[in-house]
């Protein structure tokens, strides 16, 4: 939002606000890359939310919470903000609702291989499967995301192989 200064990051206090509102979303972009082990600077979270008018009214409270406020200072109307991706700064920092991201059908689609995973002080948000991640990044097909698709691959591939492993050692105890 143009004019006011850029907050301090803390995704603890976004994500306490969703989570308190009981807003239906996932974790998607840098910061869920980052959730899954790589290693990224990010200063904001992109979210994609349930498109659901019931979701809807409990986002639009916990923006309230986080001083969210569209054009002119007005009170945000979660049906004016642009699509496909709406920038917003908070109180901690930017968060990014992304309805339908790249490669994807929305939140419905990202759900299904989502888990939630702890962040700690209580917090286990949905965050977006690398498959998922990798597929976002790869439709998007930017040039400055090759690097960061390469990373998630070896990271899906190191998964891959870990249950692999752990599967094996849990046959042998049998």
């Amino acid at each position: 939002m143009a004019g006011r200064a850029s907050a301090v990051f803390d995704p603890y206090e976004l994500l306490s606000s969703l989570q308190a509102h009981r807003v239906s979303f996932v974790v998607i972009g840098a910061f869920a890359r980052v959730v899954h082990g790589t290693r990224e600077l990010t200063e904001g979270i992109d979210i994609t939310p349930s498109m659901r008018e019931d979701n809807l009214a409990s986002l639009q409270l916990a923006l309230e919470d986080l001083d969210v406020r569209g054009a002119n200072g007005k009170k945000l109307d979660l049906h004016d903000l642009p699509r496909p991706v709406a920038e917003l700064e908070t109180r901690a920092g930017e968060l990014k609702l992304v309805a339908e991201p790249a490669g994807t059908h929305g939140y419905d689609d990202l759900r299904r291989h989502a888990e939630r995973e702890p962040l700690g002080r209580g917090l286990r948000p949905q965050v977006a499967s690398t498959d998922d991640l990798a597929r976002m990044l790869g439709a998007v097909d930017r040039e400055q995301d090759v690097e960061r698709l390469l990373r998630l691959r070896r990271l899906m591939n190191l998964q891959r192989s870990l249950g692999r492993e752990l599967g094996r050692s849990r046959g042998i105890e049998r």
